[in-house]
């Protein structure tokens, strides 16, 4: 049998998710949420986290490993969960495979997009995605008149991944990175970095009621949704009882990973699986 990928996938077939580590389960979240019926293979590399500071030729590398093993899985399309490694290597998987492959940049440039009243849209994220302006540049196809302001957040991701949501350390944290944001007036706020859902509610409580959060993890399984269902690869079937739904799967640390994501994830994940990703 053939592992190629042929033009019209199985509307049964999982679809892949991947990321440079746990951030991405708030964007599978999301898809558990909204596409319930859907199975889903995630990919989680957490010997390399952080993508954040990497250049973009070793995150293309990795992305293309992740995309290798992913297919093995035969997936039926792939959502990078990751702001990095939707801006450095998005447009070089998209020429590896025939497989639909969406990432969160701009899903979430969208909406920023069409939200706005003032024009001024603040980003905050990695540097690396701060650094390749990416935000800016699909905002500014959408729309002209807008101005972007990037703030790289560098501490926000240790303190979620520490677990510390809510706590006056990321609170201060917080003040501190938000405050120029406060100053310049921006309306539109993109949480640009798939951690960033943990701590949304001390983010909108800091940036003030008047503007608009936008969570790119839920914007990615709205347009997910929409894009399986124009291509009728929607899943409109319940997985067969005993089915196993949901697989996650990581480079290192199983048992950390699986500690974390079931404080994301309130549907129990029995089991994260450790693969040599060195191998693909």
């Amino acid at each position: 049998m053939s592992h190629e990928y042929s033009s019209m996938p199985h509307k049964d077939a999982p679809i892949g998710v991947f990321d440079s580590g746990v951030g991405g389960l708030t964007v599978v979240r999301e898809i558990m949420r909204q596409i319930p019926n859907e199975k889903i293979v995630y990919f989680g590399d957490t010997a390399r986290v952080p993508y954040g500071s990497k250049s973009k030729d070793t995150v293309t590398r990795f992305s293309r490993q992740i995309l290798r093993f992913l297919q093995t899985h035969q997936v039926k399309t792939i959502v990078v969960a990751c702001n990095t490694a939707s801006a450095y290597a998005l447009e070089e998987l998209e020429k590896d495979t025939d497989i639909p492959i969406i990432g969160v940049v701009k899903p979430g440039a969208k909406v920023a997009a069409e939200v706005t009243r003032n024009g001024k849209i603040g980003v905050i994220a990695t540097e690396a995605t701060i650094g390749s302006q990416i935000y800016t540049q699909y905002i500014k196809q959408l729309n002209k008149n807008v101005t972007i302001y990037g703030k790289a957040c560098p501490l926000f991701v240790p303190l979620v991944e520490e677990g510390l949501w809510q706590d006056p350390v990321t609170d201060e944290i917080a003040k501190r990175y938000l405050s120029e944001l406060i100053d310049i007036d921006i309306d539109t706020l993109i949480l640009g970095c798939t951690h960033y859902p943990l701590i949304r509610s001390t983010l909108g409580r800091i940036i003030g009621e008047n503007v608009t959060l936008v969570n790119p993890a839920y914007e990615t399984a709205r347009e997910l949704k929409e894009m399986l269902g124009n291509k009728g690869i929607l899943n409109e079937e319940p997985p067969a009882l005993g089915a196993n739904q949901y697989r996650f799967y990581v480079s290192d640390g199983a048992e950390k990973f699986k500690h974390f994501a079931n404080s994301i994830i309130k549907y129990g994940i029995l089991s994260a699986k450790t693969i040599n990703i060195e191998q693909y």
